[in-house]
């Protein structure tokens, strides 16, 4: 296996041997590389049948959830991944049946993306039609996926840059799958998905060009974005500022976990009056901040921190645990059969739940679960506040704007992202704390946990955390900051006093990153390391065209970006 696509690769390098950082195996990255390549013929075909006014609906959501599905710690079953790869040669072979009957020449088999035989993608005849079950021994499709994985590119920065656009468009498949869910679509996302995928097999396609699509893979994830938030707000109310419990009730419980609201919220009426409690932790936690999930009285509180540290807090906690998405660690024995999966998470030997034609969940085993466990084990109390989303903060803007003229908002600091279990990430709590008294930070994302149960105070009834919700909400920020720069009637975003000190863990940080470069965003810090996937070359375009740097000491970053 060879894999770099989170923050926590070993050695700032890349995983390769037996098993990854993230405890992903190396059977399971290899089939996870086969996927992949498998998804760039699907969308190869997908462009042609589009261009052709062909259906692509089924195509399009494969392609997103396939992209989701590779998320680091999202799924990590090769059972799934197996069935994905049949049913992704398939939908490729449908498709460019269909392509060809459009043409007018049915015994046609080239590839749009390269011209080899059997529309095959990539290296020529790899994922043969008659591959649809990966049986193979392992070293069989290890061979297979190292000739279609990372390293197959040779070229430093054209590898780079296509792997900036695959973890980019992962990032983009997150959002849009789970605006899919809420029935939010929108046929220019799917359809930049598909033609950006396929071109990281075009051998034709040269750094510069490469590096436009990098850019709009950025505002395509603005679109994303965009389409989430609305998704959202309109099924579930606009989120308001709303203190959370972290304490415990004495009844029994369940944890849920990832990001999917959709998935709560049928949890939450399938509970209701069972006398079964409902925790969120990690992203979940600024559900509780949404006016829908309000009126459920045992929806009750948060429980623990970021993902890094499910394996402490679920043994504490006790009961069962619903997984919605990515930010999975490989669990213990002690509570693997209490851990169930949803959607497109996966760990082979927990249940799996999937959804009926109508897409509904049967969550009676979890509740089963609940009851039969004892109440969760506290390990802290008090509460802490959510929900400044874009409308808060809008209705706010006349307070922020007339403290930030009078001098008591000197500056606003973005720390929004992930959280990991790297010892330098306390360089965040450290430097959250260190801020003078009047600097804000704008945060999104489980970097938050770094510093949101830190007492900073407020200036004028502002709190100095302003959270906006989950690394899916960050929009928000984007919002908030567009907000202010009207409000001061400034033609740059640049010129607003806000800094950008960004931590990320995985691919929803890429394309925020990317989303934030479209929009013209410079001088952001990224930490605790700059991605192992950019190569010396593109780091340099990178700190050239749009300042982008690593973090240092906390005392020079101060100094730098509050002054």
């Amino acid at each position: 296996m060879f894999c770099y696509q989170c923050q926590e690769t070993i050695g700032n390098k890349g995983c390769a041997g037996t098993a990854g950082a993230c405890g992903k195996k190396a059977p399971t990255a290899e089939l996870q590389d086969l996927l992949i390549h498998s998804l760039k013929g699907v969308s190869a075909w997908t462009v042609e049948a589009r261009a052709r006014g062909l259906p692509t609906d089924d195509a399009d959501d494969a392609i997103m959830e396939g992209l989701f599905a590779t998320i680091t710690n999202a799924n990590f079953d090769d059972a799934y991944f197996q069935k994905a790869i049949g049913a992704s040669l398939r939908l490729r072979d449908d498709l460019r049946d269909s392509v060809n009957r459009a043409r007018g020449a049915s015994g046609s088999k080239g590839c749009p993306a390269c011209g080899a035989d059997e529309g095959v993608s990539g290296e020529k005849a790899i994922l043969r039609s008659d591959a649809v079950l990966w049986t193979a021994a392992p070293q069989d499709y290890a061979s297979k996926a190292r000739t279609v994985g990372v390293l197959a590119t040779s070229d430093e920065d054209v590898r780079s840059l296509r792997e900036l656009v695959v973890y980019g468009l992962k990032g983009i498949a997150a959002y849009a799958h789970h605006a899919s869910v809420l029935g939010a679509r929108d046929p220019s996302i799917f359809a930049f998905t598909a033609r950006a995928l396929a071109a990281t097999l075009d051998d034709s396609m040269t750094a510069e060009a490469l590096t436009a699509l990098v850019l709009e893979c950025g505002s395509t994830g603005v679109k994303a974005m965009a389409l989430l938030d609305g998704a959202n707000t309109g099924t579930y109310g606009k989120p308001e500022i709303t203190k959370v419990n972290i304490g415990v009730r004495g009844n029994p419980g369940i944890i849920v976990s990832g990001h999917d609201l959709k998935d709560l919220e049928m949890l939450l009426e399938q509970t209701k009056g069972s006398g079964v409690d409902v925790y969120t932790h990690g992203e979940m936690l600024p559900a509780h901040s949404y006016p829908a999930f309000k009126k459920y009285s045992n929806f009750v509180g948060n429980y623990g921190n970021a993902w890094w540290k499910q394996r402490d807090e679920f043994e504490s906690f006790g009961g069962p645990i619903l997984m919605t998405t990515n930010c999975i660690v490989p669990p213990p024995e002690s509570y693997k059969a209490r851990l169930f999966t949803t959607g497109v998470a996966g760990f082979p030997g927990c249940p799996h739940i999937d959804a009926d034609p109508s897409g509904r969940k049967d969550f009676s085993a979890v509740i089963a679960a609940a009851k039969s466990c004892k109440a969760p084990e506290e390990i802290e109390t008090g509460t802490i506040a959510g929900g400044f989303a874009h409308d808060q903060v809008a209705a706010l803007a006349g307070d922020v704007v007339a403290a930030i003229k009078a001098g008591r908002i000197r500056k606003f600091v973005v720390m929004a992202g992930c959280d990991g279990r790297a010892k330098d990430r306390g360089y965040y709590t450290d430097f959250a704390a260190a801020l003078p008294k009047d600097a804000v930070i704008l945060t999104a994302g489980c970097a938050k946990y770094r510093y949101n149960k830190l007492d900073l105070g407020d200036i004028d009834g502002i709190p100095r955390i302003l959270d906006a919700g989950q690394c899916n909400d960050s929009y928000s920020l984007v919002v908030t900051a567009l907000l202010l720069k009207d409000a001061f009637g400034l033609s740059d975003i640049n010129e607003l006093p806000i800094a950008f000190n960004i931590a990320w863990y995985e691919q929803k940080a890429v394309i925020v990153l990317l989303a934030l470069l479209s929009l013209g965003v410079k001088n952001i810090h990224l930490g605790p390391t700059l991605p192992a996937f950019l190569s010396p070359n593109v780091v340099k375009v990178l700190v050239d065209s749009f300042g982008i740097a690593g973090i240092g000491s906390v005392e020079d970053d101060l100094k730098l970006l509050v002054g």
